[in-house]
């Protein structure tokens, strides 16, 4: 091909943008991008009634998270004139015609335009799926226009995709069977016909059609909000329906536009599994400098839990931003920040007596009375009990009865890191208490 390469992802905003969406707009931005093309945006707003700003304003905010930036933006309510000059002509070269009929919605008598349908067959070649045949004859006579200034989707699309010279059209595989209707309209307006590539469905996890009323779809915007990263759901989408060979899965978007192959889009549908896209999210956390990673999980914490000597041991048990609230609400942290109700019987390790119990605890009471408060570290909390341990003969005599003494829980982190989040004096405190 000579001609520079041009995409578009064309949503409706007439409801809740959703991540299937994101995938569409990903892939058109791939290809223009590793080609030295033009990706562009276009808002297909002429349904008056239901199309919102709000939710236009929605998918742009959603793309500039994304990193997804369009090089250039239409919106298809701005470009009346246009459509009408093409349906005057369609009507005078005889390719459409006024048809005065029955409006359902209003119950009246009222003109459309429709096309002339040359009832023939229409064979396209589509990227993914090879060649596609359709007998026209089946889509009769078809509505492309309420009246000359309210055209409708079928004959926006097509003129705004020859008047901004789109080279090829990846959208998804449900809009198949619109492709011959536009082919149609190409034809009588003269434009040339862009190469198709229907991308697969997104299955559910038991690999039926993923639904918008599904409970695991939300809007997409929300995935920013729960503490998703956009490096990760950039990453997840795109390998729903194709990847680029061999083992790894963890990509940034500079590295998808390098690796992106329109010819390996699968024909299958690709499963959303929410806990893949966790997985894929925790991997780009990892990425995240400690500062950062500390900066994000004490802004997700309430104010009155704020330490920073959580952030490790948080950061372990999360896959994203809100799992740290999550933690801090599900009372999971409360162990910091006041000390346990601790059940006797569960401070004695197996059958040791109990009067064996408090000698080891009186042993490690002073031990930790003897390091710095200043530098009261898990290192040395470690250091210091592993002495006693190994002196003592059994390892779990020593450490079950000082972790469940600090914790109060059958299971916790280890004893070392409560202690250093702990902190010295409270260290003894709970420890002393127990005795």
């Amino acid at each position: 091909m000579d001609r520079k390469i041009v995409t578009r992802f064309a949503p409706s905003p007439t409801g809740q943008f959703h991540l299937g969406g994101v995938r569409s707009a990903l892939y058109n931005y791939l290809f223009a991008k590793q080609n030295k093309g033009i990706y562009i945006l276009r808002s297909e707003d002429t349904d008056k009634e239901r199309s919102k700003k709000e939710y236009e304003d929605g998918f742009i905010e959603l793309f500039n998270w994304l990193g997804l930036k369009p090089d250039k933006f239409f919106r298809q309510s701005e470009r009346t004139e246009i459509y009408k000059k093409y349906l005057e002509k369609m009507v005078a070269d005889g390719f459409a015609y006024v048809s005065k009929e029955e409006i359902k919605e209003e119950g009246q008598r009222g003109e459309v335009i429709r096309f002339k349908n040359p009832n023939k067959k229409i064979t396209f070649n589509d990227i993914v799926l090879g060649d596609i045949t359709f007998d026209t004859t089946d889509l009769k006579d078809f509505v492309i226009a309420k009246s000359l200034s309210e055209p409708l989707y079928h004959l926006t699309v097509v003129v705004d995709d020859y008047e901004m010279a789109v080279t090829h059209v990846i959208r998804a595989q449900e809009h198949i069977a619109n492709t011959p209707r536009q082919i149609l309209i190409q034809e009588a307006i003269g434009a040339p016909r862009p190469f198709y590539a229907h991308m697969p469905l997104i299955l559910g996890k038991d690999r039926s059609k993923l639904s918008k009323r599904d409970p695991e779809v939300i809007p997409a915007l929300e995935y920013r909000d729960l503490g998703y990263l956009p490096e990760a759901i950039i990453n997840f989408m795109a390998l729903i329906g194709w990847n680029p060979g061999g083992e790894r899965e963890i990509f940034n978007l500079a590295e998808l536009i390098e690796k992106f192959d329109i010819n390996k889009i699968q024909k299958s549908g690709g499963v959303f599994n929410i806990e893949k896209l966790d997985w894929i999210n925790k991997e780009h956390m990892k990425k995240l400098s400690p500062e950062e990673i500390e900066k994000n999980i004490l802004k997700w914490l309430p104010k009155n839990m704020r330490n920073p000597k959580l952030a490790p041991l948080i950061f372990e048990r999360i896959s994203k931003w809100a799992d740290v609230a999550t933690l801090a609400e599900s009372g999971e942290l409360d162990l910091f920040f006041k000390a346990p109700e601790v059940d006797k019987a569960k401070l004695v390790y197996k059958k040791v007596a109990p009067e064996k119990i408090i000698q080891n605890l009186k042993l490690v009471i002073k031990a930790i009375s003897e390091l710095s408060e200043d530098n009261f570290t898990k290192e040395d909390v470690k250091n210091t009990l592993m002495l006693i341990a190994d002196a003592e003969g059994n390892r779990g005599e020593v450490l079950h009865p000082v972790r469940y003494a600090l914790s109060g829980k059958d299971k916790s982190p280890d004893p070392f890191i409560i202690a250093e989040i702990l902190g010295k004096n409270e260290t003894l405190s709970r420890l002393q208490k127990v005795i």
